[in-house]
Parts: C-alpha cells; sequence; structure tokens
C-alpha cells in the first residue's frame, strides 16, 4: 500500500498536478516578524508544514502539526530491500510536502495567526478555497499533532482515523520529528537513508504504531 502511495504522489509530483511553487534554498528555520490577522495570497510549499507567502516575504507553519522534515526518512516494516535485507525506505518528508503541494495547487492560501513560536515564525489556521491544510495533513496521515489535545477537537478526530487506518506515516517506522531534528547531523535532501534507520535504533521516543518485524532488524549499520 505504501508504495502506491510513493508511486501516485511522484506521478503528481512530475505531471505538474501540485501547482505550489518550490523555492529553492528556502529554510523552515528563517525568521520573520511577528505580526496579526489574516495573511492572504499565494504561496509556496516548503515542507508537509510550512508555507511562504512571497509577495509579503513572511514564513507561516501550519498549527497545532508537525511534519516530517524534507530529508527525514520513514521505514515500512512490512517490506524489505531484497539485496540489502534491510526495511523498505519511505521518503516521509518528501512525500509530506508533495501532499500539501497537491493540497495548495495554485489556490489563494489564507492564514489567520494564533500564536508565535520561539524563533518567531508565525503559525496560523490555515485554508485554500476552504480546505483546512492542517486538517487535510492530519487525515492522510502525513502530520501529527504537536500536543496531545487539540484546540480543533476536529484536528484529533481526522488524525485518531489516519493511525487506525495507517494511513501515510503510520503505516511506516518513523522516528518523532523533534528527536530527529535533534539527533540528525546532516540535514541536507541528500541524507543516506541509513543514517535514519540507524537513529530509529537509538530512539527515545517513535510516533508510529510498533511493528515486530521491525524490532527484528539490527541494531545498527554502517552508515
Amino acid at each position: 500500500m505504501i508504495r502506491k502511495v510513493i508511486f501516485a504522489l511522484s506521478v503528481l509530483m512530475a505531471s505538474g498536478e501540485a501547482r505550489a511553487t518550490d523555492v529553492i534554498g528556502a529554510s523552515s528555520d528563517k525568521q520573520v516578524v511577528g505580526r496579526r490577522g489574516t495573511l492572504k495570497g499565494q504561496v509556496a510549499v516548503i515542507d508537509g508544514r510550512t508555507l511562504w507567502f512571497g509577495n509579503h516575504r513572511m514564513l507561516v507553519r501550519l498549527a497545532e502539526i508537525d511534519s516530517c522534515d524534507l530529508p527525514q526518512w520513514a521505514f515500512d516494516p512490512g517490506a524489505t530491500q531484497s539485496s540489502k535485507g534491510t526495511l523498505a525506505p519511505v521518503p516521509c518528508g518528501a512525500l509530506a510536502k508533495a501532499w500539501l503541494k497537491r493540497a495548495v495547487g495554485d489556490r489563494v492560501v489564507s492564514c489567520s495567526f494564533v500564536v508565535q513560536d520561539p524563533s518567531d515564525v508565525a503559525r496560523g489556521v490555515c485554508t485554500a478555497s476552504g480546505l483546512d491544510l492542517a486538517h487535510e495533513m492530519l487525515r492522510v496521515g502525513w502530520a501529527r499533532l504537536i500536543t496531545p489535545v487539540a484546540r480543533n477537537s476536529g484536528y484529533l478526530e481526522a488524525q485518531s482515523h489516519a493511525v487506525a487506518a495507517r494511513y501515510g506515516m503510520w503505516a511506516t517506522y518513523v522516528l518523532d520529528m523533534a528527536e530527529w531534528r535533534q539527533k540528525a547531523i546532516d540535514k541536507t535532501v541528500g541524507r543516506r537513508q541509513l543514517a535514519d534507520l540507524n537513529l530509529l535504533s537509538e530512539r527515545r521516543s517513535e510516533i508510529s504504531p510498533p511493528f515486530t518485524d521491525a524490532r527484528r532488524q539490527p541494531s545498527r549499520r554502517d552508515r
């Protein structure tokens, strides 16, 4: 199932159906001046949780959710690479970005700011033609709630359904994003898949359901 999802999103990206613009060299860690109220306009999708309003020179993260960073890998517990005997890698960061781009398309996005995070990047409730983008990412399993209790009860319901159905990253073996950001040394898009498999073997926490097959893997491999 996960391989079918990866193939389908790859086709979407290649065909240009995900029309939200890419920004070369943009970083979701760039700081911006705090603002209040509503921001509206065309956006570029930076990753599965971050939008760039180019006309306003402003980054906005989707409130209440987190997603894999672009270089982060997850792993399919039900499949292995036959030649190496390792769990099949899943580019969870790239797939999260691809789905958010698909959700945005070429539509105007409107964000109402609800909080400023410590890096001064605005967090907001963002919609595209009435579609709540954070809810959509939770619904398809390519994002998770930051806290156990959400301000929007629909968010928790969407995530619970995705977990139960094992949509998106919930069908994979994946390290908690906060721990990944703390431990990952190489955060470039060329990051090796085995580096994340090694981080998983040393994990303090995980967000995906427990998978027996994944736990049977060797504790560490050469990077």
